[in-house]
């Protein structure tokens, strides 16, 4: 058991501003115009194919080469519609939904292979008493990394060239992003970093402010030696603005600005105005910057930011429950974040059961959290081809089966970390049955212990990242910050290895599509799928891609390989 974590994770009058679904393939059809048939008769054509002979026509007299791609794309599009045996349902106000009759994995079919494979799964379970969690990961001998933060990175400058304010949104991981990052440009413009403030989210809705979720004295502590930071402005600075920070210039910047960009931009008017707002702050700062500035994010997001003792000493008491209700397997057990809420399954446009109840719940959620965003005209929304294409959420009976093809029997401890499940009473039932020592933070703490973070899902959150965090096994549904932090973090403490298992949904759709489907393949399957995510849990980061969840090379060292051992005789 590794030590808890270091975690946590408007308009102004004087703005300036710095900065200024592909469609389905068709298939190959060849037509002919009055093709002869057997017995005499006359081919008719179809008014499709009558049409893309028009298209044609038009395009090859007029020679409008430019027109070509977007007449093919229409031609394409009818065919493909008529060919592959598609239902449009018009929603009015120009939405349609599309239905595909019959490709493989466009149907959520889960629950019948379910039902048949259970007493298999069960006979499996009774015949056997080797659970795969005692021996999920490989060992590993080479490839071993170790925290190593960069000792170059930038010391905190005596004279400061500025305040740097910033107004961080989103979620608890989004907001962790936008502190990390903030934390590299104050270092990089030698600006004192004021905390950061917390934008009410009409997402999350959580009134929180920094140091409800995290510890604001460490905060400092941690990073004194390189960036200076204070709670509030200084009094002199507030008097200028009149004690307004709206007042303080918002700086529009370009989302992923280079260090470059900061320079040339930002510091000048930093030191013009010697205190600088941008609110609000995401998604700011290239990937690919400096070594130094590399350096601070890792500082920032590993070691600085810890959470505010309330939830640390209750998360620290989960974990030790989860690890004794766990000791028939050495203390070990498997998280799940399951993205199954309400907005998540509206947001998807999945579909679980496809009935008229189903379909206006989704509706009036979509309508509630995205105000008109899904009834744009042109609209086309296609649950099949997402499931298809991987993009639905798994319901908790894949996740449950994917976990016990795999191996994972049903004395595995599994801990769900979540918000409100989407008919929870339905959807969790067959998971519980898989996994009947499940756990979530209602059941691992008491009513008294959690009535203080009641209503502040980013302190909830914060509870459920901890108890991921230290488990054997982590298993991410679903993207979003709060796996793609969690993952670099696991990196971070063991040993580059993320110990995480990533579905492939595509994979899985697939095969929970086929009701006659034999226990011992689909178990080779998930198996399969097991040991390739063993073997990416150590990634090193591309260019593109976020240290946050690539912490090698640039937050950690590799170890080098143990010398062979010779015989002494």
């Amino acid at each position: 058991m590794h030590g808890l974590s270091r975690l946590g994770n408007g308009n102004s009058n004087g703005r300036i501003n710095l900065s200024s679904p592909s469609p389905p393939s068709s298939p190959r059809i060849r037509h002919s115009r009055g093709k002869s048939l057997a017995g005499g008769g006359v081919y008719k054509q179809g008014l499709g194919e009558r049409l893309v002979f028009l298209l044609f026509s038009i395009v090859f007299r007029r020679k409008g080469v430019l027109l070509l791609a977007p007449l093919l794309y229409i031609a394409g599009m009818l065919l493909f519609m008529g060919s592959f045996g598609f239902t449009v349902l018009d929603l009015g106000h120009g939405v349609e939904i599309v239905y595909s009759r019959g490709p493989p994995g466009s149907v959520y079919r889960s629950p019948k292979v379910f039902k048949r494979l259970w007493p298999l799964m069960e006979a499996d379970v009774n015949g056997t008493s080797h659970n795969v969690l005692m021996e999920v990961w490989k060992p590993r001998v080479k490839s071993i990394w170790k925290p190593c933060i960069s000792t170059n990175v930038s010391a905190a400058g005596s004279n400061s060239n500025g305040y740097f304010i910033i107004e961080a949104n989103g979620g608890l991981n989004q907001q962790r992003l936008s502190i990390c990052d903030a934390v590299a440009v104050a270092g990089l413009l030698n600006a004192t970093l004021v905390i950061p403030i917390f934008h009410l989210n009409s997402v999350w809705r959580d009134s929180s402010k920094f140091g409800d979720i995290f510890d604001e004295d460490f905060f400092i502590y941690a990073l004194s030696k390189n960036v200076n930071v204070v709670k509030e402005l200084p009094k002199d600075i507030l008097e200028r603005y009149n004690y307004n920070i709206s007042s303080i210039v918002n700086l529009r910047l370009k989302a992923w600005s280079s260090p470059a960009y900061y320079l040339q931009k930002v510091l000048p008017q930093l030191l013009r105005l010697g205190a600088v707002r941008v609110a609000p702050f995401s998604n700011r700062l290239a990937h690919a910057v400096p070594a130094h500035i590399q350096g601070l994010r890792c500082l920032a997001n590993f070691e600085a930011l810890r959470f505010a003792d309330p939830i640390r000493l209750l998360a620290e008491k989960m974990v030790n429950r989860m690890v004794t209700k766990s000791v028939q397997s050495g203390g070990k057990y498997v998280s799940v974040h399951l993205r199954f809420e309400m907005d998540m399954v509206a947001f998807s446009c999945c579909e679980y059961d496809f009935g008229k109840a189903e379909k206006l719940e989704m509706d009036m959620a979509r309508e509630r959290g995205w105000k008109g965003k899904f009834r744009r005209r042109g609209r086309v929304i296609r649950p099949g081809a997402n499931r298809i294409d991987g993009k639905c959420p798994l319901t908790p009976l894949e996740v449950g089966m994917m976990l016990r093809g795999m191996g994972f029997n049903n004395s595995t401890l599994v801990y769900v970390a979540a918000g409100n499940i989407y008919k929870a009473d339905k959807y969790m039932a067959p998971l519980r049955q898989m996994f009947p020592l499940l756990q979530t933070k209602d059941t691992l703490a008491t009513p008294e212990e959690l009535a203080p973070f009641k209503g502040h899902s980013s302190r909830l959150a914060a509870l459920d990242y901890t108890v991921c965090l230290h488990s054997e096994v982590f298993v991410s549904t679903q993207g979003g910050n709060f796996p793609h932090f969690l993952i670099g973090h696991r990196r971070y403490l063991y040993k580059g290895h993320a110990e995480t298992i990533k579905p492939d949904k595509r994979k899985l759709v697939q095969l929970l599509d086929k009701p006659s489907i034999r226990w011992d393949y689909f178990k080779k399957q998930m198996q399969d799928m097991l040991r390739h995510n063993d073997a990416k849990g150590v990634e090193l980061r591309k260019p593109a891609a976020s240290l946050y969840t690539f912490p090698m090379p640039d937050c950690m060292c590799k170890e080098p390989d143990p010398e062979p051992q010779t015989d002494p005789a």
